[in-house]
């Protein structure tokens, strides 16, 4: 895979280039040496699909967009529970659920399994990322600090970027741990603020991006932390 050019809408996964940061950055742990095993992207099987009436389409098709429709849909429980302001979604195919800003559009974007965008906001998203690893737990792969700085410097932003960390946390819900990450990513044209939450399940690395322009932070903020701390494992 090549690296990408800034993307305000999804991380720069370069599955090689991360193993080899976090070994550099955890060379001083035997522990960690093997830390993010990434294999491969994994497949979006629960992405919706655009249906469109023409007659190309037969049933089978028509069948298997209905069903991918169904398996992102947000269960009614689900709905019931977003606070005002917030759509849901809930992937049971991928076994993951989280809430965005209400009036964010679906956007199709090469590598994520799912993005949402402000249609007049262009670095207000969020993004879903899937990727194959070997580990079942965040915390696999290293302590918090040491794997918050080396996703937000060699991971979530492109070379040339100048990127300040601002804070890490971690939680647990349910059996599952997930690290969260503040940051700043700039470049010579704008600086973006960015949130993430990164998290590990049966072979799975699911990774949340979040982020606005540094000038409208302020008016965002709490809007972007919900999405980041709604984002849960569904198994």
């Amino acid at each position: 895979m090549k690296l990408r050019q800034p993307n305000a809408l999804v991380p720069c996964f370069v599955f090689g280039k991360i193993t080899m940061a976090l070994k550099a950055s955890c060379s001083s742990r035997q522990a960690s040496a093997r830390a993010f095993g990434y294999q491969r992207p994994l497949p979006s099987a629960g992405r919706v699909l655009r249906c469109h009436a023409t007659g190309d389409m037969g049933r089978r098709e028509f069948l298997q967009a209905a069903s991918a429709a169904v398996l992102l849909s947000a269960s009614p429980a689900f709905a019931a529970k977003a606070p005002k302001g917030y759509s849901p979604v809930e992937d049971l195919q991928d076994s993951y659920k989280f809430l965005y800003p209400f009036g964010w559009q679906e956007v199709a974007v090469k590598g994520a399994d799912v993005v949402y965008k402000d249609v007049v906001e262009p670095l207000e998203s969020v993004s879903v990322t899937l990727t194959a690893t070997d580990k079942n737990d965040i915390t696999e792969f290293g302590g918090l600090e040491t794997v918050a700085e080396t996703l937000a410097k060699d991971v979530l932003t492109a070379p040339g970027t100048e990127v300040k960390l601002i804070s890490t946390s971690q939680r647990e819900l349910k059996g599952h741990n997930y690290y969260e990450i503040e940051f700043t990513a700039t470049n010579p044209r704008y600086t973006r603020h960015q949130l993430a939450v990164v998290a590990c399940n049966n072979g799975t690395f699911y990774t949340l991006t979040t982020g606005a322009n540094e000038r409208r932070w302020d008016k965002m903020k709490e809007k972007l932390q919900t999405t980041v701390r709604s984002f849960q494992l569904l198994n």
